[in-house]
């Protein structure tokens, strides 16, 4: 029978997570799913993952035109300046640049000061960039003090989003401003009634101040949120792991022209494009949360504002290879890391990169419809999605040591009617194209569930990474043996880290192992780890571990040597202790 040794309280709230060494703790874990019930789930017209019929807006007469090369002054015409005008300090008129990071921390920290009453705001730092600048968090709840204690207590869900996580993509960071200043002063406060917020304006400074996608050091900390290669990603996962929100919003801009106008003699026409997280093993009703709950009445608000949406896709750099492609389904980018930490995870992408300042009121408009639309409903579903995680993290922990994982999976392959603009004319050009879809998913490899991972303890600096995310990690504190199955490797070649659109990254190579599984009998030492499948954040542990994928910890050389990991197959009868 598996010994836990715990010191505080906030070990024994885990050690429920811990330790699942015999039937009956596995039993208790089943009892406890059936008996957490899920929401109701009334029946949508339509069909299920396809976004509203979404019309253009009128074009006016007269429309600012554009200094961005190939963007005539007919396709700015098709996007007009929104009614009202937002007034961040990077969109003050005559501004040549954005807001600075310390224009960000002054702004949020004046509203802090003077928030409506009953409301309480924190500004915090998360941490440093590589370049020492500070990244800097909103908090905001009513009813309860605007800490981590405090939201836990308030058993509000909480509601995450990050702005900028690209250095070239400003206007998601100017509306989170505007988010904050109608939260704390404005008409959106009544919604801390149900929810708490956290408004992360600008996750990469370093990129923002040089203009650049990429953090100082090269790395697309977007994808970096499973690897943690970098202090910004790490910041991002404790917020996380500390909060605990429910819903999480990357806000992003994609590329207008470039490779689109190369291949298909067009111009990007959405203002809008949206996606979920879905990657392997994460839960389905946060998927049908995310759809339902979310993206649907997303599309929705978009529409009613006269703004175009459609499900986001991108291209590869191929300029013969005329498909497209939504986001990719590896377990990467912080839409599908925090996926699989069963928060609803969402992306919302406007149209913006390359075009300078050019449409930034309606591309900050964009964001606020969907900003609001958002917190509208997270409030309106609070208890609805207290409801789904119980569920989701139950179900999770109680699979340990039985059925099947996806390893890898992959996209489904479609058509799809997609509108682009002629860079002349301003016109609509329509094409029916090839489509890899995210939405629905098919698995390339699947293995049976372990019990847990069992690591040397060399391996402390995979075992660091997992418990920044949150995952709960044991140490064996005396010997004993164990049925498990070895990874033993067949082939093995180094190739470069591909996205979704087999483009090339940049970020150095990965290792490709093909390996086969083989049943043995291990005398387990002390000072090994053992990462319990029966957790929450069980397939969170199965993305990094896997080695035979592009994104595992073996693949990108943080786990040492594929010797130092089995796959546990048996409920182990070991004495662990907890790893501080």
């Amino acid at each position: 029978m598996t010994v836990m040794h715990t010191k505080d309280e906030k070990r024994q709230r885990k050690a429920a997570w811990l330790g699942r060494g015999s039937v009956l703790a596995l039993a208790v874990l089943l009892a406890a799913c059936q008996t957490t019930p899920l929401p109701p789930w009334p029946t949508t017209p339509g069909q299920p993952g396809q976004p509203g019929q979404v019309t253009a807006p009128d074009v006016p007469a007269q429309a600012p035109g554009s200094t961005v090369p190939g963007y005539s002054a007919a396709v700015a015409a098709r996007f007009p300046d929104p009614p009202q005008r937002y007034a961040t300090p990077g969109l003050q008129e005559q501004r040549s640049h954005f807001t600075t990071n310390e224009e960000i921390r002054a702004f949020l920290a004046d509203l802090a000061q003077r928030p409506a009453t009953g409301v309480s705001a924190q500004v915090v730092s998360l941490g440093r960039s590589q370049r020492g600048a500070d990244i800097h968090a909103i908090l905001m709840t009513r009813g309860a003090q605007a800490t981590a204690a405090g939201f836990e207590q308030s058993r509000k869900p909480t509601v995450l989003f990050i702005g900028q996580q690209h250095g070239d993509e400003p206007a998601g960071s100017e509306a989170l401003l505007v988010a904050a200043q109608q939260l704390l002063q404005g008409p959106w406060s009544p919604v801390l009634d149900q929810i708490n917020v956290i408004l992360v304006p600008r996750a990469n400074p370093d990129g923002a101040e040089e203009g650049e996608r990429a953090l100082a050091n090269g790395i697309d900390l977007n994808r970096d949120h499973l690897l943690l290669r970098t202090p910004e990603a790490r910041a991002l996962a404790r917020l996380v792991q500390d909060y605990r929100p429910m819903v999480i919003v990357d806000n992003h801009e994609y590329t207008v022209a470039g490779r689109f106008q190369q291949k298909f003699g067009a111009v990007q026409a959405y203002d809008a494009m949206l996606q979920y997280a879905n990657t392997p093993n994460i839960g389905e009703f946060v998927t049908k949360a995310a759809d339902e709950w979310f993206s649907k009445p997303l599309f929705a608000a978009l529409e009613a504002e006269g703004l175009t949406a459609q499900w986001y896709y991108t291209t590869s750099q191929d300029p013969q290879d005329l498909s497209l492609a939504m986001g990719g389904i590896r377990p990467d980018t912080g839409r599908n890391v925090n996926g699989l930490k069963n928060a609803v995870s969402l992306l919302i992408e406007t149209r913006g990169i390359g075009l300078g300042r050019t449409h930034i009121q309606r591309r900050v408009h964009t964001h606020v419809v969907a900003v609001r639309k958002v917190l509208e409903q997270t409030a309106a579903r609070a208890g609805h999605l207290n409801q789904v995680r119980s569920f989701v993290a139950r179900d999770a922990a109680s699979q340990a040591c039985r059925g099947s994982l996806v390893i890898d999976a992959a996209q489904t392959q479609e058509q799809r009617r997609i509108t682009m603009l002629d860079p002349v004319s301003g016109a609509d050009v329509v094409r029916e194209l090839p489509w890899k879809s995210s939405l629905q998913t098919r698995p390339t490899r699947e293995r049976t569930r372990p019990c847990g991972y069992l690591l040397a303890s060399s391996e402390s600096d995979a075992i660091a990474r997992l418990q920044v995310m949150g995952v709960s990690v044991l140490r064996v504190a005396e010997a004993g043996s164990v049925q498990v199955e070895r990874y033993n490797e067949v082939s093995r070649s180094q190739s470069a880290r591909e996205d979704v659109r087999g483009s090339l990254t940049g970020e150095g190579e990965v290792i490709q192992v093909d390996v086969r599984l083989n049943p043995e009998r291990v005398d387990v030492q002390p000072g090994s780890f053992y990462v319990p499948m029966g957790q929450p954040l069980a397939y969170l542990a199965v993305a990094a571990l896997e080695p035979d994928t592009q994104n595992s910890y073996f693949a990108n050389r943080i786990q040492r040597d594929l010797g130092n990991l089995v796959r546990v197959t048996e409920p182990p009868a070991l004495i662990f202790e907890e790893v501080e």
